[in-house]
């Protein structure tokens, strides 16, 4: 026979026979006999044309089919190929039946179909994984490349490979076939990108069963991935971005959702004013963009040291075009080489660009024509570059974070405006007098939640007195603020007329009433307020109080235990029909009394009454180790679970000091004529005790006066009192309830001068009622020496 010039050779396991020149059967193998059924004893020597059942054929193609006669009956079909071995007067032919030929060249179409198609990959690995046969080559196949030979970890990273890997050798030693996983692929050749692939594959058997490798089957999805996961961030950006209106807040946000889905580094740069709530300045070309890095994120973790920080201001970038796209509100795409180019100096470059930083692309927050920051992306570690559907997307996402921002700027602006408006209507945060020392606190609800109209006051009063206020408007906003604003102004009128807390209620409740009536027909039902009132008395070392709809507050002793007052609440302002009802207790000095409002209790836990409980218990502990009143106070303002604040707080903490009993002086007269010298000799003997005898001719002339008054026109019993303080107190009770009048008498008029002369002498005078009668008082300056 002659050589085979034709292409492709017998499949595996074929039956192989040696023939000379002659045509002679020299060798024969074992599956020669098995395919045949004759021993090698009956063929050698003879002639290889007696096994063809067709005798009559002299001659046979070097390929091509023939019926052989077998061992017994019948014959059997085969395909064949005869090879000339050179250099040797033998050929070697090779058969197989024709049925496992045709397979076999069926399984070869198949090959040939599936090496040749472009939009389905096709791998046959063997045992090891490594690649035998393949379409998945450079070029050919829209995935990575894989080239015969190669095995995962040559063209996947590690993380890629392995996780690969245990699946398909999971297919090889079961022989369970998988059907369309999804494989995201980073490639470790060029191109450097990113894939994902949908696979199945299934086990390769040998004729015997034996599992020989894998087939694997692919479809790129790259373009249907990324379009999902661009999809997947804007919806992202549009749940994220935005949520809260805080400015600092929203910029967190923007950069939190473009990594690491989307960018290795992000940040966001917003202009100075934008972060006070002003509009920032519309600037053209390169200098000082005044711009401040708000929010940064990295998907290695911890922000790199040689950037630029969080808190620090963008250095001045040269007039460029690329500045000035930006402030026109377009959006830029940049390589690593053009980002050095501009920048230059290798210090800006290092406090700019990552490390391993390729691309990068810098989008606009612009809103309303205003450029309020910039958005900033670079890829490091990911390899492939950042594309012009990329820039579209960033652009898309900063449009629509940049309506947040502004958001977040104009709610700024006017919560600060609020915020200020509330703390000039409020007092000082501190007073501290010889019987009272007072700190308030006030801290306005959290970033997303409305200024509030929580007060706090402490007003000093004749005689060493001291009214403590807490109060909080319903709802919330400019229209609450005002509101705290006149009900503070009305709680200082009545506080002066020196009325009792349950009356000062009574009053205001009156007036909230009113201004409920003067509210929109929508709005009447909002207008309202809770409030408390204290009137401390430093002589009795008591504390009168009064609520309406108000938290009680806590009395803390000095060295005992802190508990609520037992308080029973009337209804809050506006609600009318009510009486008010008033408690007393004991405020020994050095104790404090702790007035609240419900926005602090809400601090501590949802349940008021156990936030009650816990806000005690603080301020027990706290009083025990701390003696300063504002350290007290921010250690309450402070405390609790750490929710935030909601809601607007004011606290006021007073601590009574200690009143010298030597510093009281009081006494009872008859209404008697002689009662006006006795009570002014008794004054003077107590001033000169004092050492006050530069007070003793005002006070005798005062006391002379007003005693004189009560004689005259209220009877008795009469009491005079002094009180040494910063000032010198005096007052003159008698058991009626006319209002005493302050008038000019005329020339001929014989009395009406007694009150003229006492407003003239003093510092201020007044008058207050108590349960029966009225107490009229006059206050001095100190004079401790005679005047010269």
């Amino acid at each position: 026979m002659g050589a085979s010039e034709a292409g492709g050779g017998p499949p595996e396991g074929a039956a192989g026979a040696l023939v000379d020149r002659r045509g002679s059967v020299a060798g024969w193998s074992r599956a020669a006999g098995e395919l045949v059924g004759r021993a090698a004893d009956e063929v050698l020597g003879r002639s290889v044309l007696r096994l063809l059942a067709e005798e009559h054929r002299a001659r046979l193609p070097d390929r091509g089919e023939a019926d052989l006669r077998c061992g017994g009956a019948g014959s059997v079909r085969v395909r064949y190929w005869a090879e000339e071995l050179r250099g040797s007067p033998f050929s070697l032919v090779m058969a197989v039946g024709a049925d496992r030929a045709a397979g076999a060249e069926d399984a070869e179409a198949v090959f040939r179909a599936l090496l040749s198609q472009d939009r389905l990959g096709f791998l046959l690995r063997d045992a090891d994984l490594a690649v035998l046969r393949t379409n998945v080559l450079p070029g050919e196949f829209g995935g990575p490349p894989q080239p015969v030979g190669s095995v995962l970890s040559d063209v996947m990273e590690g993380k890629d490979a392995e996780e690969t890997e245990r699946t398909l050798r999971e297919v090889l030693e079961t022989g369970r076939p998988l059907a369309a996983q999804e494989q995201h692929v980073r490639s470790t050749r060029p191109p450097y990108q990113e894939w994902s692939l949908s696979y199945s594959t299934i086990r390769t058997e040998d004729a015997a069963g034996r599992p020989t490798g894998v087939a694997i089957f692919l479809t790129d999805a790259t373009e249907h991935w990324r379009a999902g996961q661009r999809a997947e961030l804007r919806h992202r950006a549009s749940a994220r971005v935005g949520n809260s209106l805080d400015i600092e807040r929203t910029a967190q946000e923007i950069a939190d959702t473009l990594v690491p889905d989307f960018a290795d580094i992000a940040w966001v740069d917003l202009a100075h004013a934008v972060l006070t709530g002003e509009e920032p300045p519309k600037s053209v070309g390169g200098g000082d963009l005044l711009l401040r890095r708000v929010a940064v994120r990295s998907a290695d973790g911890p922000w790199p040291e040689h950037l630029l920080q969080v808190g620090a201001s963008v250095p001045p970038f040269p007039d460029r075009p690329m500045v000035r796209e930006i402030q026109e509100g377009r959006t830029i795409r940049m390589d690593r080489g053009a980002v050095e180019e501009i920048l230059g100096n290798p210090a800006r470059i290092r406090l700019a660009a990552p490390d391993g930083g390729h691309s990068l692309v810098i989008a606009p927050l612009f809103a309303r024509a205003l450029l309020l920051g910039t958005v900033g992306v670079w890829r490091a570690e990911r390899p492939d570059p950042f594309d012009e559907e990329d820039a579209e997307l960033l652009t898309e996402i900063a449009a629509q974070a940049a309506l947040s921002v502004d958001n977040a700027r104009r709610y700024t602006r006017e919560h600060r405006a609020v915020d200020s408006l509330q703390r000039r209507l409020l007092p000082q945060a501190s007073t501290s007098t010889r019987v009272m020392e007072t700190t308030g606190s006030y801290v306005p609800a959290e970033a997303g939640a409305e200024i509030g109209g929580d007060w706090f006051d402490a007003i000093a009063l004749p005689s060493l007195r001291t009214a403590l206020v807490v109060g909080d408007v319903f709802g919330s906003g400019l229209h609450a603020t005002a509101t705290m604003g006149r009900l503070r102004t009305a709680v200082q009128t009545l506080a002066d007329l020196e009325l009792d807390p349950d009356e000062v209620l009574t009053q205001l409740d009156t007036l909230v009433a009113r201004l409920a009536a003067e509210a929109e027909p929508g709005h009447r039902d909002t207008v309202g307020a809770t409030c408390l009132v204290a009137l401390h008395d430093p002589v009795t070392r008591r504390c009168v109080m009064a609520s309406a709809g108000h938290p009680p507050p806590i009395l803390a002793l000095p060295d005992g235990p802190a508990e609520p007052v037992d308080l029973q609440p009337g209804p809050p302002l506006g609600v009318g029909g009510l009486p008010f009802e008033t408690a007393t207790v004991d405020t020994p000095p050095g104790s404090v009394l702790c007035l609240y409002t419900d926005g602090l209790l809400r601090r501590y836990g949802p349940d008021l009454d156990t936030a009650t409980l816990d806000l005690t218990d603080r301020l027990a502990r706290l009083q025990r180790s701390e003696e300063r009143l504002p350290l007290l106070s921010k250690g309450l303002m402070t405390g609790g679970d750490g929710t935030p604040f909601l809601d607007d707080a004011a606290l006021l903490l007073a601590r009574p000091s200690a009143l010298d009993p030597g510093s009281v002086a009081s006494w009872e007269f008859p209404a008697e004529p002689d009662a006006v010298g006795a009570a002014r000799n008794a004054a003077t003997e107590k001033l000169t005790e004092w050492g006050l005898e530069g007070n003793t001719f005002v006070t005798e002339l005062i006391v002379s006066e007003l005693v004189t008054n009560a004689v005259r026109h209220a009877g008795g019993p009469i009491g005079l009192r002094l009180i040494r303080g910063e000032l010198l107190y005096c007052e003159v009770t008698d058991p009626s309830n006319t209002q005493p009048r302050l008038r000019r008498a005329r020339t001929t008029d014989e009395g009406g001068r007694g009150l003229f002369l006492v407003a003239q002498l003093s510092r201020r005078w007044g008058s207050r009622y108590g349960q029966s009668g009225k107490t009229i008082w006059a206050e001095q300056e100190l004079v401790e020496e005679f005047p010269e």
